[in-house]
């Protein structure tokens, strides 16, 4: 049975002082979230301190935005696997189209970092997606299927989570259809030959449109960019409701 990860990542946005605001306001609307979802939220490194002692007892797990392939070294700028666990995260974002587009990574570094994150006990978060052009060219299966199939190789499918992130959806205010998400999530775990796998969808997701994505039967979660740093916003995402 797989259990849905509701994911929110915050960006370059929200300092420590931000963060404790959003979390007074967060938390109580959580309160009675069923136990059958997984709440997540990746703030800035700087705040995962913070995050961490107001999130102690209640239903929210953290995530790193990005985590290093060693363990420690002359790697200016970058986060160990250790430094994360210290403050008791549990996930790690690799490969988002961000860090993809402005910093040239590739699916072999993504795949470092997915394997370090995954080998220290750290559950990652690997994002997959196509450009406007490559899905206009008729190309978004081919592009998903080698970042799948390189960024994943020698990981473990059940201590994994796959988010198809389209591109051109994140930002934008387009959404990928539920259907045509939904179609490309099941291509992806007939891929990784897993029917375990957890796979999450992202891409301007909203509290109007939380509820038809969470119906569809290969979608198990999404990953969350602007709505979730309003606390109402994400909490009505949160409490979703799948017919």
């Amino acid at each position: 049975m797989r259990k849905p990860v509701i994911a929110g990542n915050w960006k370059m946005h929200m300092t420590c002082a931000q963060a404790r605001e959003w979390m007074a306001a967060f938390l109580p609307l959580i309160s009675n979230t069923p136990d059958d979802r997984h709440l997540v939220v990746a703030p800035p490194f700087t705040a995962i301190s913070t995050m961490a002692e107001a999130a102690q007892g209640s239903k929210l797990e953290l995530s790193s935005q990005n985590v290093h392939w060693e363990g420690h070294g002359a790697y200016t700028a970058e986060i160990a696997p250790a430094m994360l666990l210290e403050h008791g995260v549990a996930y790690a974002i690799v490969g988002h189209s961000e860090p993809r587009k402005y910093f040239s990574e590739s699916d072999e570094q993504i795949n470092h970092r997915a394997r370090s994150a995954q080998s220290n006990g750290l559950i990652p978060i690997v994002c997959v997606g196509e450009t406007d052009e490559q899905r206009t060219r008729g190309e978004a299966e081919r592009v998903i299927r080698r970042q799948v199939e390189q960024g994943l190789e020698g990981l473990d499918p059940s201590k994994l989570i796959v988010a198809y992130e389209p591109i051109w959806a994140i930002g934008t205010g387009k959404t990928c259809e539920s259907a045509e998400a939904n179609r490309i999530c099941g291509l992806i775990r007939s891929w990784v030959g897993s029917p375990d796998l957890i796979i999450q969808y992202g891409g301007s997701v909203k509290p109007g449109n939380i509820d038809e994505l969470m119906s569809m039967s290969d979608i198990d979660g999404v990953l969350v960019g602007g709505a979730s740093l309003e606390a109402e916003s994400f909490a009505r995402i949160a409490n979703y409701q799948a017919s």
